[in-house]
């Protein structure tokens, strides 16, 4: 019984031949599997349990006839204008919605994407930016990605900086197959994350708690070309990431594109990675300028060594900005990162801040830990 109510599959009961290729189009886009019934019998055994119930005028009728008990989630599709009919029988049934495709299609793929991710608690979303070049903000935003996996979360890794140079090479995963940014053609629809995952690149991470705790990457970042995602692009990843109740984590550039902007607008906290020192403190503060331009303030990341003996504190107080964490030097990280090994240490410094930073955000965001 509890794999039956665990199954994700939609029931799907059409007799109309064009309706029904319709159907099963938009499901596989929402990547949404479903289970056939050609009579109210075979229907029966999953009416309680499908996330989703979709029928047509017809098999309205017959699942009425057959007495099936009233549910939530059930969907008459007609093509056109429904006839009175049409609505006697969604009553008779007890069906929340009456459609007409084409008209409802975008409706009933997100319906569908629903049906088949179900009612996950929504995610948290961290946009990371750096004070200046180097200061370290990619490499904070995988080291954060990496320390959510291994605490068992399902993380989405967003690259929003076409000019990086590709957030796949700080984790070593350039040479991994899947999709980057100028190979995804996505609009402002609804993303199933699940698809998403699937034809992204996901680096091995050694998890932390044994098999029960395996967490999920996946990096969707810029290629070494100047192409960068639209704004609908990013709201729309990371929207799924969120909806699917993932931690998503978005390394943009010091100066928002409109991109970065629609990733700025959706994160519920946002981190500013300023090193140590005068000239960082200067530069971060006019990106904390920025960042308030488009209604953002900041928390602090700050990152040692310091030259001038300046510490959090003192970077706060002349940015005016609450400091979240405070990173002394990773020992060999710069040698990893050459490499290929990416920050991938689960103790240190930069673990260390990045769990803070985490704890921060999903307690902002209401998210689970």
């Amino acid at each position: 019984m509890q794999q039956i109510a665990n199954d994700r599959r939609g029931l799907v009961m059409v007799t109309d031949p064009d309706l029904l290729d319709t159907v099963l189009r938009l499901a596989a886009a929402a990547g949404c599997e479903v289970h056939r019934a050609f009579d109210a019998g075979q229907a029966r055994p999953a009416w309680p349990h499908a996330p989703l119930v979709l029928l047509d005028a017809e098999a309205s009728r017959h699942c009425g006839q057959a007495g099936l008990p009233r549910r939530p989630g059930v969907v008459i599709a007609v093509r056109g204008v429904p006839p009175p009919a049409v609505w006697r029988g969604a009553v008779e049934v007890g069906a929340e919605h009456v459609i007409s495709l084409p008209d409802a299609e975008g409706w009933l793929v997100n319906a569908l994407t629903e049906a088949a991710e179900g009612r996950a608690r929504p995610g948290a979303v961290l946009a990371v930016v750096g004070a200046r070049g180097g200061a370290g903000a990619s490499v904070f935003a995988a080291a954060a990605a990496l320390t959510a996996v291994r605490d068992g979360g399902r993380v989405l890794l967003v690259d929003c900086d076409p000019l990086g140079g590709g957030l796949d090479l700080v984790l070593g995963a350039e040479d991994l197959g899947g999709l980057r940014w100028p190979d995804i053609e996505v609009g402002a629809g609804r993303v199933p994350a699940t698809a998403l995952h699937a034809a992204l690149p996901a680096p091995p991470v050694d998890p932390k708690g044994g098999p029960d705790r395996t967490g999920r990457l996946g990096v969707l970042s810029c290629a070494r070309s100047e192409r960068g995602p639209s704004p609908a692009a990013v709201s729309s990843v990371v929207a799924s990431g969120r909806r699917a109740g993932e931690t998503v984590i978005c390394d943009l550039p010091r100066y928002p594109t409109d991109a970065a902007a629609a990733a700025l607008a959706a994160a519920d906290l946002t981190v500013l990675v300023v090193p140590a020192d005068i000239r960082s403190a200067a530069a971060g503060g006019r990106v904390a300028q920025v960042l308030a331009e488009h209604g953002c303030e900041p928390r602090l990341v700050v990152r040692g060594p310091s030259p001038g003996g300046i510490d959090a504190a003192e970077i706060g107080r002349a940015l005016d900005l609450p400091v979240l964490a405070m990173m002394s030097p990773e020992p060999g990280l710069t040698r990893a990162l050459e490499h290929g090994s990416g920050p991938g240490r689960p103790r240190g410094p930069l673990a260390g801040a990045a769990r803070v930073v985490l704890g921060e955000l999903h307690s902002v965001a209401g998210a689970p830990s």
